[in-house]
């Protein structure tokens, strides 16, 4: 595999999700196949799970990890074709990711969205700009418009919590103080559309997702009606897309609460506000799968990498 940078990278997920199990029984099995190989972690914005994990990954892998806070520790990217840097960046993407190239066998690269301007955030203009100038294999750790580590994840818990052969998944949308992204919920989305569940998103009216990235889900407004008989439900807020990045709603009703799931498993990508988007008695429950889903980050993180390093 050349690159990791959406969901469908994956060519058959089931068969994905079987060998993160193998890896997580056994994370050292393949503690030689990164040997003397380099990755480059390069975070324009914060992390701490997608950072550790990652980093774990590489390090079960025998990979040697070198992290940079690309916007404190770097000079100003420039992406644009043809500018005149006379402004605040003073290097350009061009030679940069040709240097990083020469440092790292691989890079991985986490970029968020301006959630103000959706043609350049639909245009991944960090994240293609990478693949396009970069030598070495590029992984996405979160991207304007997608999270596929984070997706791979998902899957993979669901897969060692389901008890029935098709279980109904609920993806719902939660209050936020803030305008949030779109990218965990759109690589959630492409990664359920991949598996043999029942799949519903839940959201109020105007906030649905890209119709690109949803098809022919069933999208409903109402969260209770959604969450009939629900096995999971995994639980994010979103900015508007239609209006986009903008809070339409901040209504509080629409928080998860023990009474709405009842007995369905609970799921989250963290960090998560507590009594605003979930309340405490759901994440303190033993329905509540949130730890074991950054457990899982490492696994996914570290099945990327064997597959990247396998064809190198």
């Amino acid at each position: 595999m050349k690159n990791y940078t959406a969901i469908n990278d994956i060519d058959n997920i089931n068969s994905w999700i079987q060998e993160a199990k193998e890896i997580k029984a056994n994370p050292l099995k393949n503690i030689e196949l990164g040997k003397n190989k380099t990755i480059g972690l390069l975070f324009f914005n914060s992390s701490l799970r997608t950072r550790l994990s990652t980093q774990k990954a590489a390090l079960n892998l025998g990979m040697n990890p070198i992290v940079m806070n690309v916007s404190g520790d770097a000079w100003g990217i420039e992406f644009g074709n043809g500018t005149i840097m006379n402004g605040n960046t003073a290097e350009h993407i061009k030679e940069a990711a040709a240097v990083v190239s020469q440092y790292c066998d691989v890079i991985a690269v986490r970029a968020f969205p301006t959630l103000t301007d959706k043609e350049k955030d639909e245009s991944e203009h960090v994240l293609t700009s990478f693949v396009k100038f970069a030598s070495v294999p590029i992984i996405s750790m979160e991207s304007a418009t997608g999270h596929p580590l984070q997706g791979l994840t998902d899957a993979l818990t669901i897969s060692e919590n389901t008890k029935k052969k098709r279980p109904k998944v609920v993806l719902s949308w939660a209050p936020h103080i803030k305008a949030l992204p779109h990218a965990v919920a759109n690589s959630f989305t492409q990664a359920m559309q991949k598996m043999d569940v029942e799949f519903v998103i839940a959201n109020p009216e105007g906030y649905n997702l890209n119709p690109e990235i949803t098809k022919d889900t069933l999208i409903i407004h109402n969260q209770e009606e959604a969450f009939k008989n629900a096995d999971f439900v995994y639980t994010k807020n979103w900015s508007s897309y239609d209006d986009y990045g903008k809070v339409l709603n901040t209504d509080p009703n629409w928080m998860i609460t023990k009474d709405k799931i009842g007995e369905a498993k609970f799921m989250h990508c963290l960090p998560v506000r507590r009594n605003v988007v979930v309340e405490d008695a759901v994440l303190d429950s033993g329905s509540s799968l949130v730890i074991e889903q950054a457990n899982n980050r490492t696994f996914a993180a570290q099945l990327v990498l064997k597959k990247i390093l396998e064809d190198l």
